[in-house]
């Protein structure tokens, strides 16, 4: 590794092996690239599929394969680091102004890019060159903000029913569950919802909340990855909600990944949405840092 810029590569585990002490050293901030990095890695052991999308194994269009990267400053050592797999928007970690600028006009020329997910400032700085270079328009899709648990509370009092692990016969309706999720959050995704449900129930990542012989709100996890699970998708039906359902499965699988040894857990919420952030927090998350996520060309 030499001088300064962007680096760019399809495999993730050249990737991880660059970016990983840099990744890890701020753990709490990368987690969803050190979530996705290792469900790329693991979806890849499984299929047996090559990590670079320049390889005759790799399928569908190259510009549509995962791309990750890497920033260095003049010294050569790391100070940033991108994960682009489309359609998801850009995830960016905090780097100087300049370097998001850099990495809006170089490296992912030619990309399907619907957007960027960073800090204010450094996804401004990426998006105002983005807009420069393809005429697209710029909004703002979201405003999020991280969480972690801090002393987990459960529920008082606590909703009628209890958990328990998803399993194959629930595959159906949780697919049907994620993609409301989904639509309901205005995801920039569009992965195969029930391939997710199943990766999850996989690894024991996904936890129904069951009252009177039914399920009545589910919540997922990542996998543990730098000792660290974060929660989500959390979800309730429409017409079940204000029951303390989602709350009390939210307790439920922070409770089980703090007994697996995960040192953090985390989440994840929309800050226009006022009722998960105050359920959150009252059963023990506190803030830690909020981002945004800048659309293009409308989306």
């Amino acid at each position: 590794m030499s001088g300064m810029g962007w680096q760019a590569t399809g495999d993730v585990t050249e990737f991880l092996a660059v970016t990983g002490d840099f990744l890890r050293a701020e753990r709490v901030r990368n987690t969803v690239i050190l979530s996705v990095t290792e469900s790329v890695r693991a979806s890849q052991a499984r299929s047996g599929a090559s990590s670079t999308p320049d390889d005759p194994g790799a399928p569908g269009d190259p510009g549509k394969a995962p791309l990750f990267g890497w920033w260095t400053d003049r010294t050569a050592e790391v100070r940033g680091a991108f994960m682009h797999t489309p359609p998801f928007p850009v995830m960016l970690t905090a780097v100087p102004a300049e370097a998001a600028a850099d990495l809006a006009a170089t490296a992912l020329d030619g990309r399907p890019v619907a957007g960027v997910n960073s800090y204010e400032e450094t996804a401004s700085a990426f998006a105002d060159v983005w807009r420069e270079r393809t005429k697209d328009q710029v909004h703002v899709h979201r405003r999020m903000r991280l969480y972690r648990l801090a002393e987990l509370s459960w529920p008082d009092p606590a909703p009628e029913g209890a958990p328990r692990l998803a399993g194959e016969d629930d595959v159906p309706l949780m697919a049907e569950w994620f993609s409301a999720f989904v639509r309901e959050v205005d995801d920039m995704g569009d992965e195969d919802q029930e391939a997710a449900v199943r990766d999850r129930i996989g690894y024991g990542g996904l936890t129904v909340w069951e009252a009177g012989g039914a399920p009545v709100a589910l919540a997922g996890v990542t996998r543990l990855v730098a000792g660290i699970v974060r929660v989500g998708p959390v979800y309730t039906p429409p017409d079940l909600r204000g029951r303390g359902y989602a709350s009390a499965v939210t307790a439920e699988v922070s409770r089980v990944a703090l007994a697996a040894g995960a040192g953090e857990v985390l989440l994840y919420t929309d800050l226009a949405n006022p009722v998960s952030n105050s359920i959150y927090q009252r059963i023990g998350y506190v803030d830690v840092e909020d981002r945004v996520v800048l659309s293009f060309d409308g989306r």
